[in-house]
């Protein structure tokens, strides 16, 4: 054997290596000139010796595999060293030069991956495509989501430039809704090598034998059931509080503990705060890591309450900043438990002993089922951590109702009298497939079931391969014949790519003409048809149509303008349901005051809905727009007033949690405020963009930056360093402009006065905790600092002068705030702020200075002096 690794990267392991040791990274020691797959195999191995890592022998076999040109299908368990193999086939690549694509589901671990890449090849060679971002996009090595391979390989085939793929978290291949972009390289790159990789494939034989068919290549299984940390299992009837005790005294800790719902996540991790899982020592070392960290959202007092007691909450409703944070205390081993969604699962790096499962069943869109052995391994294998374990544990509790009967049964065993009295607790009624200590086996010694193919047909795909070719129709038989669906189900795409064709042809989208001679016909993409057509992108197209048919003095153009934006995005449902809810209450105040009955009051409260400001007039021009285009669904658009609500009150973030109780889904929302926001940068052409469109974005720009800087930080990195633009066609990328926000004057200014009005919309609601997180005080000397005290005490004399100060409309116009260049990199800020007499004699003054950070993180407005 020659080398030992988990999934971490190879520097991970450097405290092995010899400390004099200086190794050059693969990049550098890729060969210049033509060399042998022997010489890459021993300049690869050679690399990994020189760090101190020793391969185990399925990783000797697939690199052995790649360096001798095979694809090659990685079947092994969680932690046993995919990435290293993953990185063999990016040198061969690198080496020879050719282009390696990395793709994973998860645009969290294409970003990961691709600053790892960035530091094994050079930050010049490695790009990242996600859709959302696009970074170097012409290098030699790419990290990207799989749906941007499928999208590549559909619109240029055997001409996209991907030799060599690696396709990570392979087991996607068989989910209901993004399955297909996983299948569509392998049907259509028959000049590409593919890497596909997963702990939890199941029979790949199937799939191995179509992709050698069709590339003409072997392929080879690399597999292996052998984990570096065994694992051990267990079934508990005890409560879970008194199992995770007792894993606790048994070191077994740090623990995932796993549900499935993120309200389940949140109680359980409320109800774990009752046991005391921390010395004092252990809190004040949780502190001293968390000191200087802001928990200023809403559910920020509750996660600080359980990190610091030594409990980590995990899931897709938190802000990614504390996600972040948690992941950070785990891997400084601070925290004893992490009470997580299934998202836990897949390839986020925090260590774990111990995987405890609360239940064997989950909701997946349909019903309420038992977990497939896929997803069970795939969780289980998250336990024991290489270097630091000699074996990891997987718990499952009991059905809490099983452990209620089972403790009352043991109580009065021996007593026939109660026996009989006893009544037992019965299921749940909804929510729960049952299971016990069988199903648990059952799952353990089971292989993962077989990948299913998940192959449709749609106008896009069309589209994207009659741009490709005339012959696209053909090639779309084609595909139907060769992809991985039984023969019925292939019968049936066929039907359904006729019927498609027929639609384009009708709508003038597609158009046909003699060949040559009379030997059939040409197809054509109608020359109006946007050349970059995508079958993502088809609601983006409308958005841009419809901004055509708006006037540009509409006296809401920038609130319709927002409308647009938020009605080609999905539906945030945890925000609308909240939103629905609350008007229906006050709905049912006011009609049980007006004496309604209850049968006529509960149909009015049917008919509402959550609002959806100038829907009809969306639909009304989404009609036109569809006759000519049948591919859009009229579904997928959504009036909806998130971001509008917002805008219109000019709320902060933490005002709109507070206001609809959305504490345990703040991500939810932050998440919908930043695909608006990315919306409005990337999609609303620059002359629709007025000033007051450009308002607007500066406004959504500061809500994001308050809740979670970290976000709209990387954003805007990309936009404000983006690469310089090369004449020469082949000249290597420039390195990037430094990062810089007032690049663009319009735009700066815009936040200066978007930031300067968060914080007079906060202190005339005297909220004085809101305005001390409005401005800035990084790199600020500490008497300069401006807290929620300083605030309030600078105030005191505007409110024994006025009774309340003006925020309204008329208070954000532009003409109130004054920004004046002040010297190199500076500029000074005057805000007026409007009283109720309208003397407008009290002023905010505050200073900007970018001379040391072109880009810092959060506000840029410092406060000087409130004054009259």
């Amino acid at each position: 054997m020659l080398l030992a690794m988990h999934d971490t990267t190879p520097e991970d392991a450097g405290a092995q290596a010899r400390p004099e040791a200086q190794p050059k990274t693969l990049g550098e020691r890729a060969p210049t000139g033509p060399v042998s797959n022997d010489d890459l195999l021993d300049i690869f191995l050679e690399w990994a010796m020189d760090h101190g890592i020793e391969l185990y022998d399925h990783q000797e076999e697939a690199v052995l595999e790649i360096m001798a040109g095979r694809h090659v299908v990685l079947n092994t368990p969680t932690g046993s060293g995919k990435s290293l193999v993953a990185l063999a086939m990016h040198f061969r690549a690198f080496a020879t030069g050719r282009r390696s694509v990395y793709t994973s589901p998860i645009k969290a671990l294409v970003s990961e991956k691709f600053f790892d890449l960035c530091q094994h090849f050079g930050a010049q060679n490695v790009g990242m495509l996600t859709g959302d971002a696009s970074i170097n996009p012409k290098a030699e090595v790419i990290a990207c989501t799989a749906e941007v391979l499928a999208a590549m390989a559909l619109s240029e085939g055997d001409a996209a430039s991907a030799h060599y793929a690696i396709m990570d978290e392979f087991h996607y291949y068989g989910d209901r809704d993004r399955g297909m972009a996983w299948q569509i390289p392998l049907l259509t790159l028959t000049k590409t090598r593919f890497l596909l990789m997963s702990a939890t494939l199941g029979d790949t034989e199937h799939l191995r034998r179509n992709l050698t068919e069709r590339t003409g290549v072997e392929t080879a299984l690399v597999r292996t059931e052998v984990r570096p940390v065994p694992l051990e299992f267990s079934y508990s009837e005890e409560p879970v509080h008194e199992a995770i005790t007792s894993l606790i005294e048994q070191n077994r800790a740090p623990i995932y503990v796993v549900n499935f719902t993120q309200r389940d996540c949140a109680e359980m991790a409320q109800s774990l705060t009752s046991i005391n899982v921390c010395s004092k020592e252990e809190k004040k070392a949780i502190s001293k890591q968390l000191k200087g960290f802001r928990f200023d959202t809403p559910y920020g007092k509750d996660l600080s309450k359980y990190v610091r007691h030594g409990i980590g909450l995990h899931h897709a409703g938190l802000l990614p900043k504390y996600r972040l944070m948690v992941e950070q205390l785990a891997q400084a081993g601070l925290l004893k438990m992490i009470v997580g969604t299934d998202t836990l699962g897949v390839g986020i790096n925090v260590p774990i002993r111990t995987v405890l499962f609360t239940k064997l069943c989950k909701y997946d869109g349909r019903k309420t089922r038992i977990l497939t052995v896929r997803d069970f391994k795939q969780i289980a294998g998250r336990a024991g951590r290489k270097g630091f374990d000699d074996k990891g544990w997987v718990v499952c509790q009991a059905p809490e109702h099983t452990i209620d009967n089972k403790r009352m049964t043991d109580k009065a065993e021996g007593d026939k009298r109660k026996l009989r009295k006893m009544v037992k607790k019965k299921p749940p009624e909804r929510g729960y497939a049952h299971w016990n200590e069988d199903t648990f086996q059952r799952l353990i010694s089971s292989d993962s079931e077989p990948l299913v193919s998940r192959f449709n047909v749609d106008h896009g795909m069309l589209l994207n391969l009659l741009q490709q070719s005339p012959d696209g129709y053909r090639m779309l038989i084609e595909l139907i014949a060769q992809n991985h669906e039984p023969d019925h189900r292939k019968r049936r795409l066929r039907r359904e790519a006729k019927e498609l064709f027929k639609q384009l042809r009708a709508a003038g989208i597609i158009e046909l003409s003699p060949k040559p001679r009379g030997r059939g016909q040409t197809v054509s993409v109608a020359e109006e048809l946007q050349r970059d057509f995508s079958m993502y992108h088809s609601l983006s197209l409308f958005l841009i149509y419809a901004l055509g048919q708006l006037p540009f003095d509409d006296p809401d153009y920038e609130y319709k303008v927002l409308s647009l934006a938020e009605a080609i995005l999905e539906d945030p449902h945890a925000i609308l349901r909240q939103q629905l809810n609350t008007l229906r209450r006050e709905a049912y105040g006011r009609l049980k005051a007006e004496g309604m009955d209850y049968d006529e009051r509960q149909e009015e409260l049917e008919k509402i809905t959550w609002p959806m400001p100038d829907a009809d007039w969306i639909f009304e021009i989404f009609d036109g727009y569809a006759k000519t285009r049948p591919w859009v669904r009229v579904d997928r658009l959504s009036p909806k007033s998130v971001a509008r609500d917002m805008y219109e009150r000019y709320a902060s973030f933490n005002d709109y949690v507070g206001e609809y109780g959305l504490e345990r889904v703040e991500g939810a929302l932050l998440r919908h405020l930043s695909q608006v926001y990315k919306v409005l940068l990337q999609t609303v052409p620059e002359p629709n963009r007025t000033d007051d469109v450009v308002a607007l974005i500066a406004y959504l720009r500061s809500v994001l930056q308050k809740a979670d800087s970290s976000l709209v930080k990387a954003w805007e990195a990309m936009v404000y360093g983006a690469p310089i633009e090369s004449d020469e066609p082949d000249a290597p990328p420039p390195p990037p402009k430094p990062a810089d926000m007032a690049r663009n004057p319009r735009m700066f200014h815009a936040r200066l006065r978007a930031e300067m009005h968060a914080l007079v919309k906060a202190l005339a609601w005297k909220n004085y905790e809101e305005a001390a997180i409005s401005v800035r005080t990084e790199g600020i000397d500490k008497e300069d600092i401006w807290d929620a005290t300083r605030f309030e005490e600078a105030l005191a004399p505007y409110f024994a002068e006025y009774m309340r100060l003006v925020f309204n409309h008329q208070a954000r116009s532009t003409a109130l705030t004054r920004i004046t260049a002040d010297g190199d990199r500076q500029w000074r800020v005057l805000q007026v702020l409007c009283d109720p007499d309208e003397d407008n004699i009290w002023y905010i003054e505050a200073r900007v200075d970018l001379r040391g950070d072109t880009l810092p993180d959060g506000p840029i407005i410092a406060i000087e002096r409130i004054a009259r």
